[in-house]
Order: structure tokens, then sequence, then C-alpha cells
């Protein structure tokens, strides 16, 4: 019951998720969440985890859901789920796409999806800014500041913007974990 429970959650974000890996957050928050899977700090922890290891941010995070509820096939099956429609679609895309451009409706419908999904994305943005920074989880969440982690956005901030002015161009994204997890260890310690 769990592999098809796993299976048909990750198969249902990958279907209705827009704008990629960012993008499927804030729909695998509520999976996750509301099958009670992870808890907001797990989640949150493994957003970070799964940003900065190599590959597509929701087949980690599918793929670690997966194994951590049912093992190596829960796992499996997460991450079909989520991989399947994006997979379906690109081969039926791929195969008409130069066609479709051609209508102004197909261009017309992509570019109204495009502020749909940056909204997601900053969405999702903001409910890490107010659970990390501000501890901020629901709205019955009592402030509870982190000053750490303020510190460490401003000097991941101070970093990339001294970068961009010595060598004119922006800082690697790879850089910035880099340079954050060194921070964390320094101010949360190991």
């Amino acid at each position: 019951m769990i592999y098809l429970k796993l299976f048909l959650s990750f198969l249902k974000i990958g279907a209705l998720s827009f704008g990629g890996g960012l993008g499927m957050i804030s729909l695998i928050r509520d999976e996750c969440l509301g099958n009670e899977w992870l808890t907001e700090g797990e989640l949150l922890n493994l957003v970070g985890v799964a940003e900065s290891t190599p590959g597509p941010i929701a087949i980690n995070i599918a793929t670690f859901v997966g194994s951590s509820q049912a093992g190596f096939f829960g796992g499996l099956l997460a991450t079909l789920g989520v991989v399947l429609p994006s997979f379906i679609i690109i081969l039926i895309i791929a195969s008409a796409l130069k066609n479709l451009l051609k209508y102004r409706g197909v261009n017309a419908t992509l570019n109204g999806m495009r502020p749909a999904i940056v909204g997601l994305i900053i969405g999702m943005s903001l409910i890490l800014v107010l659970n990390l920074i501000f501890g901020i989880t629901t709205t019955e969440s009592s402030f509870s500041f982190d000053i750490f982690g303020l510190i460490i956005l401003a000097f991941v901030f101070l970093f990339a913007y001294i970068w961009k002015a010595l060598s004119k161009k922006p800082v690697s994204p790879i850089v910035l974990i880099i340079f954050s997890g060194i921070l964390g260890v320094v101010f949360y310690g190991v």
C-alpha cells in the first residue's frame, strides 16, 4: 500500500508541476507534510541537501522520501513517479515541438504559465526564509529569530556582491553552497 501511495503522490507532483524542481517544492511540501512523511524542519533540511547534491532537486527529494518510507523499492517508485510524467511529455513534445510553436495559442499558454511558476518559486522561497530565519512554520508559530541564519545570509550576499564586483561575472552557485556550508559549520558547529 505504501508503495502505491508513494508512486501516486510523486506521479501527481510530476504531472502537475511546472517550472522544474524549484517549482515542485511547494507540491512536494504539501504531499510530504500531508502524509506525515517528513516534518517541516526535515523537509527544509532535505531541500538544502538536495540543492547541494548532484542531480535534479525533485528527483533527489523523491528518492530520499521514498527510500526513508519504504526502502529501496519505495525510493525507486517515488523517483519513477516524479520522472514519468516529464519523460512522457518530453517524448510527445519533442516529436511535435516545431509544429506546435507555430501556433499563437501554444505560445500564449506557455507565456501565461511563466508568472505562475515564478509565483510558486517566490512563495516557496518566502516560506523557507520565514522558517529558517524567523522560525515561523505556521500562522500560530511564535517568532524565534535565528541570528546565525541571518548572518550567514548576509555573508553570502556580501560574498556574491564582492565576487561580482571583482571578477565582473556572477559567482558559481556551487561556490556559494560550499561557502554557506563552511559558514554553517563555523556558526552552528559540527
